[in-house]
């Protein structure tokens, strides 16, 4: 069986880590990025790893991941970032699932796909290392459930995935399923996705796409599972309605207990900035929403100096590839177990820091929005899930609403 290696491709360029320890001035904009003429690939969905799980050798795993826009081409974005050993893929397809059952694992007849690398059917992905296959000729729609399938015949040790998917996906236990368009093999659901960390489009009617860059909040904690109501899918849903120069995809990097200073659930996202933003296809704007699980977490993170100054090595490592950053201010969570009133005092600061210290390119006020009047350190009562930290379906709309789609690109506004 022909098979392929392919090397690390996460290290930073060295120009871009010294860039990012110098302060950002205000005034400091991100360079226009260079558009090439004709068809380019643009990343329609991606999951950040956050975690390793237990392998599945011998077994096939069908991934359900949905579209934000449409293309006339894929490639499949897999990943062993997080593995201790290299990744044996034994077979890859891509499909689109069955219409209007979220929680199917059948194709559409005619739409599943082969997908190679470097021309193999196979491959190797070595430890801490990404692998982006070839096109997949593919009439990929936007807004649709696609069907990703991956067969690891061996043990390749622990599973780079992502844990918190909020959608139903299927594993078939026994052999190589990954062609299969009925789904009676897959006999088992999981909550997660892996190894499967983004799908690119060519062609899409897009200007490029933007990376929501944050934690559960973000990873869509809170809402209906299967039904795509994240405050990232949301947003896609309003950018769909704009004319193509102005259409960006979405691309959701959010991971549930992730911090901006420290790793623990996943890297934080200093550390995983390059992996999660930088390297993905066609970004032309980040929105930065993190901080809480650093605040209320342990060890607590309190000085909010230092939250500045990852904010602005975040912006410097964007801007120096031409990507504009929004950030959003830290949404509240009095009445979490989590909360005190010196952690609130922090969160302030920080919200303070966010809005007025000229750090990012545009604010999106999410803290205004989902605040309740009467106790400003609490979620409004109505887009509370429960938890008093995290967004029921409502509320994630009214985060998404909040996004002026003007300052995604520079241009207009809402």
């Amino acid at each position: 069986m022909r098979t392929f290696t392919l090397r690390c491709l996460l290290a930073a360029p060295a120009a871009a880590l010294t860039l990012a320890l110098l302060p950002l001035p205000a005034s400091a904009a991100a360079p226009a990025p260079h558009r090439p003429d004709g068809p380019v690939w643009t990343g329609t969905w991606e999951a950040a790893p956050s975690a390793t799980t237990a392998e599945l050798p011998g077994q096939s795993v069908r991934n359900v991941i949905h579209t934000s826009v449409g293309g006339g081409a894929a490639r499949v974005r897999v990943s062993n970032r997080l593995g201790t050993a290299p990744l044996e893929l034994g077979a890859v397809t891509v499909a689109v699932q069955e219409p209007g059952a979220p929680k199917s694992p059948n194709a559409v007849a005619g739409t599943v796909r082969r997908v190679t690398f470097h021309g193999a059917a196979s491959a190797e992905v070595p430890a801490g290392a990404d692998a982006v296959s070839d096109p997949v000729p593919l009439r990929v729609p936007a807004d649709a459930n696609l069907l990703v399938s991956l067969y690891t015949p061996g043990d390749s040790g622990p599973a780079t995935y992502h844990h918190s998917a909020l959608q139903t996906s299927f594993i078939a236990p026994a052999g190589d399923h990954t062609a299969d368009q009925a789904g009676a093999a897959y006999t088992t659901t999981t909550g997660s996705w892996y190894y499967l960390t983004g799908v690119d489009v060519l062609g899409a009617p897009a200007a490029g796409s933007v990376v929501a860059l944050g934690d559960s909040i973000t990873d869509g904690s809170g809402s209906t599972a299967s039904a795509n109501h994240r405050w990232p899918d949301r947003l896609a849903d309003r950018l769909a309605q704009l004319p193509p120069p102005r259409r960006l995809g979405v691309l959701n990097a959010g991971i549930a207990g992730n911090r901006v200073l420290l790793d623990g659930t996943g890297p934080s996202a200093l550390s995983r900035l390059d992996a999660d933003v930088l390297s993905h296809s066609g970004v032309r704007a980040v929105i930065l929403v993190e901080g809480i699980n650093d605040i209320k977490g342990t060890p607590a993170q309190t000085d909010p100096a230092a939250f500045e100054a990852a904010y602005r090595e975040i912006v410097a490592r964007c801007h120096a590839r031409g990507i504009r950053v929004v950030g959003g201010t830290i949404t509240p969570y009095g009445g979490h177990g989590g909360w005190t009133a010196a952690r609130e005092a922090v969160r302030q600061s920080v919200d303070g820091l966010i809005r007025d210290g000229g750090i990012f390119d545009a604010v999106v006020d999410f803290d205004a929005v989902v605040r309740d009047p009467a106790a400003p350190d609490r979620i409004l009562p109505a887009y509370d899930s429960g938890d008093h930290l995290h967004f029921d379906d409502a509320g994630l709309q009214a985060m998404a609403d909040a996004v002026d789609l003007g300052s995604l690109t520079g241009k207009g506004t809402r």
